[in-house]
Parts: C-alpha cells; sequence; structure tokens
C-alpha cells in the first residue's frame, strides 16, 4: 500500500510515548510504502527541525531516505486542488503522481479531496489509517 502523509502526522508520531507512534512502528515493519518528493522532504526537515532538533531532523530524514519501503517521486504536474492552504497541494500533487493508495492528514483543508470525482484522491485520517492496517 502506497501513501503519502501530510508532516502534521509525521511529527506526531516521532515521541516514543506518544498515541502516533504507531505510525512509526507499522513503517518500521515494512507496512506500507511512504512515498516522498524533495519538497515534502525539505518540509519535513524545517517542521522537525522546528519542534524537536535539527539532529533529529536528520535522523528522521535518515530513516526515511534508506527504509526498503520508501519511495522517491517527483509530481509532473501541479494539480492546485487546495486553495485555503496552497501549501499543501504537494502532498496532493505526490499522491495523484504515484497513484497513491491513500493521501494520510489530520487537516482540514484536505476535506475538499472528498468533493473532487478528478483526480480521485483517498483521504483519510491518521486514526483511519491506522484500523487499516490493523495496528
Amino acid at each position: 500500500m502506497k501513501v503519502v502523509i501530510d508532516t502534521h502526522c509525521l511529527l506526531a508520531s516521532i515521541p516514543p510515548k506518544s498515541t502516533h507512534y504507531w505510525l512509526y512502528q507499522a513503517f518500521e515493519r515494512c507496512a506500507f510504502e511512504w512515498a516522498l518528493s524533495n519538497e515534502i522532504m525539505s518540509e519535513y526537515e524545517e517542521k522537525l527541525a522546528e519542534k524537536y532538533s535539527q539532529s533529529t531532523a536528520d535522523l528522521v530524514l535518515n530513516i526515511l531516505s534508506i527504509a526498503p519501503n520508501t519511495i522517491f517521486a517527483e509530481p509532473f504536474y501541479r494539480w492546485q486542488l487546495i486553495v485555503q492552504d496552497a501549501d499543501d497541494n504537494k502532498f496532493v500533487d505526490l499522491a495523484i503522481s504515484i497513484g497513491a493508495d491513500y493521501l494520510i492528514t489530520n487537516d482540514k483543508h484536505f476535506n475538499i479531496l472528498k468533493s473532487i470525482d478528478f483526480p480521485k484522491v483517498s483521504v483519510v485520517s491518521l486514526e483511519e489509517f491506522k484500523e487499516m492496517i490493523a495496528v
């Protein structure tokens, strides 16, 4: 299963005592493939360094970079489907370009995608994804 994961979901999954740490553990056991682009990696690094530290950002990005279940791709088209927060479009564009099974986010800006028939992007919350992979 190929997924694109919003930055806030990544940030929530980092601390071992977090209720969302299961996401990291599921990735570690190859329960899904995590899709990344250069633009997403840059945002991950920026936000991880802000919230935790640069060394944490470096560690997380290194793990993502060398994991066998990471997919690196670059979107070939900018759909501009999210108007409320155009910065979120990098996740949507990647999901479309790789044919992701799901875009995982708790951000309400992505709800607009549920009303768009084409291109179809399946958006699920972090909790819905947890149920899907039976953690």
